[in-house]
């Protein structure tokens, strides 16, 4: 799905495990046309998940191309793809890079996914790296249209048909994973941009803090 996705970051109380109201700072994404928008339409969501009070510290354009959801997975990976370009006139080779969030379970299930993503397109591509994301959910942007509302309605049912996610606290400052897994770059694809990778799994390792409420 190809959007431009706002990156919202919310503070506000949570029960932990213990039963006990801790302070965390999370990061959603939200698909609008511009932050004002952006702001109005994650007040509305969380509005609807966070009964007591919450605060938007936040707010930034995300540089993911495109949001993958996939079934009975529950987490967000960020994967990094090299598409790559050949100059007929030099002989060299270009690369430019994207972004995508791709749901699953872990950081091999994320290659195997990113592969799917990717899968149709016309360039050569490599995947040189993945890292878990502390993104915790996705809300899509919905027009009212009839197609757009069964395209939606689609996307939100591979995204929660997943295990209950694992709660993560964040702190506000908190960008990116504190570490990232590097995949061995894999050797460039042939003509029909299919490629089998066996990496080894790696774990990555979900970073919990606690801040106090301002």
């Amino acid at each position: 799905m190809s959007a431009t996705w706002y990156e919202c970051k919310i503070k506000y109380r949570k029960l932990n495990d213990s039963g006990v109201q801790k302070v965390t700072t999370e990061p959603y994404l939200v698909d609008a046309i511009s932050y004002t928008e952006a702001e109005s339409r994650i007040n509305e969501e969380m509005s609807a998940y966070i009964s007591d009070e919450f605060k938007i510290t936040n707010i930034k354009v995300a540089n993911f191309a495109e949001i993958h959801p996939f079934e009975n997975s529950d987490r967000w990976f960020k994967s990094k793809v090299s598409l790559i370009a050949y100059d007929e006139e030099s002989g060299k080779e270009r690369k430019s890079n994207i972004y995508l969030l791709v749901q699953a379970n872990d950081v091999k299930e994320a290659f195997d996914n990113t592969n799917a993503a990717l899968k149709g397109t016309t360039s050569d591509y490599t995947i040189p790296a993945i890292a878990e994301s502390p993104i915790m959910d996705v809300f899509p942007y919905f027009s009212g249209e009839e197609e757009q509302a069964e395209q939606i309605e689609r996307f939100n049912a591979i995204k929660e048909s997943g295990a209950p996610k694992v709660e993560v606290e964040l702190e506000e400052d908190f960008d990116e994973v504190t570490e990232e897994v590097v995949l061995e770059e894999s050797e460039v694809i042939e003509d029909d941009v299919t490629k089998e990778s066996s990496e080894e799994e790696n774990v990555v390792q979900e970073s919990t803090t606690e801040e106090d409420f301002s």
